[in-house]
């Protein structure tokens, strides 16, 4: 094995002499100027150059929040014996940076920061590369087919992007054709063009309205696509512990989600001391295998399934069915296909959607039979893990009802809020004549993503009202005492009112300290009733307080946590969407369903289908075909599975037993479906097998012979003869 070695190499220039400090590790070299700059990206083994020349990459970057203002380094200095880059910036501050190589990735971590003054955020980059065929705008990793270039997050306030407005990113489409020639694009649009989203801002659906390949989906900011070069990747610590401003929407260009302002509440404890990130540059074919190699050498959390195998290996995916109806025969449809997660969806008999209320549990769930009998959900779960099942509910995370327990009698001081201003007059507990000292931001109507919801807390009570005048003394309109059945209270001059902060569902939502109690009461919950699986629709409720990836990041780890204190050893994570700040927790992400995702019949993608799978795929997750309906016949079902496995997909079966005993076919259903499962998770196919899979014209399917052997037929363009391959299992 070669040795890892840091070469400082003296370069002679015009001005002078210079210390350029050069990193190696078994895949790349990375090249830092002496005035703290980056200034080569290497292929050791082709000496190929990936840095963008024309443009600048600082190692590490400062930013100060109320100015919006970036400062590069101006110098830097290299400690040989420490191994610590000391850098300077020209409004004083002094940065020590702690540089390792560590096999086959670069580590760094900022271990001091002096003179620091009004900076509060700093910037690992903006790196600029000139690769940008594959973009993993989540993770930040941009990948061309033969080498990878992309920055990792080494603790839970490092995050991804450039300090923005709730440190996340915009949702839109942008222009990037996969292949040029394939797909080029039209003359009145440009590589790296933005532009919104379709519909009015209403429908999921709707947002995917762009069939060609060359409109992609933007999920993230880690890594942004700059047609003018390549493409830049860049992570960022915040000081949390200090309040701050922002103005934002995640999707500010549709009429319905206008921006708002929040004040965004410190964090204790939260500083962008010791923040860490990796730099990896490798062949492209072995980007996840360089991450899987971070995330355990950094003691991150490593979340394995129940074969032990790490949830982003491709070899870990695995379909699960999503349920509705009565549930006799829940367990044996279960089985007979083969899959082990089953999400209950609730329609005719189960849980529809759950919102977790510390006030009722439980919220009605029970298992329900077809002769009208129930079973209490704790002994329901616990019968499905004894079948070796992975058994869970459809949940809006952390959305929480007006007629919670948090909300009512008496609101939770911990709801979230997007400002305080004080009570100008004392008020009694009958008073609709209400007066502020300021009106600050109280004229935005709701939030950024639901205007009509109008909520105000004033000490244990709720409020709402319509809007406030312009000029003093400032009054609250249209007000109503006492909403969501909370107590009307006497309240003094100089008392806090607090603007709530709304969510889509037109809920309330925990800031990030009740947050906490949410991640360890799912935890609680799920393994009191013996559920393994959970689905966080509503996922994006971590948006709201403020704090972007951080937020994720937090709520994940202390459900994880707890999960692990009481005895759960793999919880499978289903979700609404994929961030940077849940991509280490996430299973799964099936959204969406039907042919807008996937056809199985004709094996095409739809419009949400095709811009998701550009997105997962680009940075490691599976692609989806969302919940797909129980197939009509063999052959569906021969030809839903092989293109999930061709494609690297997963998805949601949907069964009912009214549904599956309509059916005549069902057993031969039952068979292929499993036949084609037992063969994905022995791994028995091979990369070519997969891009066989992937065609529309030729037909395939599969017959298990043995426990270990299986037979594949492939009949090309669906026609004439059947070609068998025997295929056995990797011993």
């Amino acid at each position: 094995m070669k040795r890892i070695l840091i070469l400082i190499a003296f370069v002679l220039c015009q001005s002078g002499y210079s210390n350029d400090i050069t990193l190696k590790n078994k895949f790349s070299s990375i090249s830092v100027n002496e005035k703290g700059f980056v200034t080569s990206i290497k292929d050791i083994k082709t000496n190929k150059e990936y840095c963008a020349k024309t443009q600048k990459s600082p190692l590490m970057s400062l930013y100060i929040w109320s100015k919006r203002q970036q400062l590069d380094p101006i110098a830097a200095k290299y400690n040989t014996t420490a191994g610590q880059f000391v850098l300077t910036y020209d409004n004083g501050t002094i940065a020590t940076v702690k540089a390792n190589s560590k096999g086959n990735y670069f580590r760094f971590e900022l271990i001091d920061i002096k003179n620091r003054g009004e900076v509060d955020n700093i910037i690992w980059g903006p790196y600029r590369t000139t690769i940008s065929k594959t973009i993993g705008e989540i993770i930040g990793v941009v990948r061309d087919g033969t080498f990878a270039f992309g920055a990792f997050s080494l603790n839970d306030n490092t995050t991804a992007g450039i300090p923005v407005d709730n440190d996340l990113y915009d949702m839109y489409y942008y222009i990037h054709t996969p292949d040029a020639k394939k797909y080029p694009v039209p003359e009145n649009l440009k590589e790296g063009q933005r532009l919104s989203l379709g519909g009015a801002g209403h429908s999921d659906i709707d947002f995917y309205s762009k069939p060609e390949e060359y409109y992609r989906i933007n999920y993230g900011n880690a890594a942004v696509y700059k047609p003018e070069f390549g493409a830049e990747i860049a992570y960022h610590a915040r000081d949390r512990r200090k309040e701050h401003t922002i103005f934002y929407s995640l999707m500010p260009l549709f009429p319905i989600n206008k921006r708002h302002h929040q004040v965004v509440e410190g964090l204790k404890d939260v500083d962008l001391l010791h923040s860490a990130v990796a730099l990896y540059a490798c062949p492209d074919n072995l980007g996840l295998t360089v991450l899987e190699d971070i995330v355990k050498q950094e003691n991150m959390p490593y979340i394995t399934n129940t074969k032990g195998k790490w949830i982003k290996d491709f070899s870990a995916y695995s379909p699960d069915i999503a349920w509705s109806g009565v549930h006799d025969s829940l367990v044996s449809y279960a089985k007979q296909i083969g899959f082990k997660g089953i999400q209950d969806e609730g329609q005719g008999g189960g849980y529809a959607e759950y919102y977790y209320n510390p006030g009722d549990r439980f919220g009605g769930m029970k298992g329900k039979f077809k002769d009208g009998k129930t079973m209490e959900i704790r002994k329901f779960g616990a019968s499905l893990k004894k079948e070796g099942l992975q058994y869970g509910v459809h949940t809006l995370c952390e959305f929480t009802q007006g007629h919670s327990s948090m909300v009512t009698p008496v609101p939770n001081k911990n709801l979230a809020k997007l400002f305080s201003v004080k009570l100008d007059k004392d008020i009694t507990a009958k008073d609709t004549i209400i007066t502020v000292k300021d009106t600050m931001y109280l004229n935005e109507k709701g939030g950024w993503h639901h205007e009509k919801f109008n909520v105000l807390m004033i000490g244990d009570e709720l409020i709402t009202y319509k809007g406030v005048t312009k000029s003093r003394p400032f009054t609250l309109t249209g007000v109503e005492r006492g909403a969501y059945k909370t107590f009307m209270l006497q309240h003094k001059q100089g008392d806090d009112i607090s603007k709530m902060q709304p969510t889509c569902y037109g809920t309330f939502i925990p800031n990030m300290e009740l947050q906490d109690e949410y991640g360890k009461g799912y935890a609680n919950l799920l393994a009191e009733t013996s559920m393994d699986y959970v689905d966080f629709d509503g996922l994006e409720s971590c948006m709201y307080q403020g704090h972007g990836e951080y937020s994720f990041k937090r709520f994940f780890r202390s459900l994880f946590e707890q999960s692990k204190k009481n005895g759960v050893d793999y919880l499978r994570v289903m979700g609404s969407c994929v961030f940077e700040g849940n991509w280490l927790y996430m299973s799964t992400c099936n959204i969406g369903g039907g042919n807008h995702m996937f056809n199985p019949e004709t094996g095409k993608w739809g419009i949400e289908g095709k811009d998701m799978r550009y997105v997962f795929h680009g940075n490691y997750m599976p692609a989806t075909f969302g919940i797909q309906s129980f197939p009509k016949n063999e052959e569906v079902a021969h030809n839903l599975q092989c293109k999930a496995i061709g494609w690297d997909s997963q998805y949601m079966l949907g069964m009912s037993q009214d549904a599956v005993e309509k059916n005549a076919d069902k057993y031969k259903i039952f068979k292929a479906i499993k036949s084609w499962q037992t063969a994905r998770e022995a791994n028995v196919f091979t990369n070519k097998h997969k891009e066989n899979f992937q065609s529309t014209s030729d037909k395939f399917k599969i017959e298990q012979t043995s426990p270990t052997t299986w037979t594949l037929y492939t009949q090309k363009e669906g026609k004439g003869q059947w070609i068998a391959e025997k295929l056995s299992a990797k011993k």
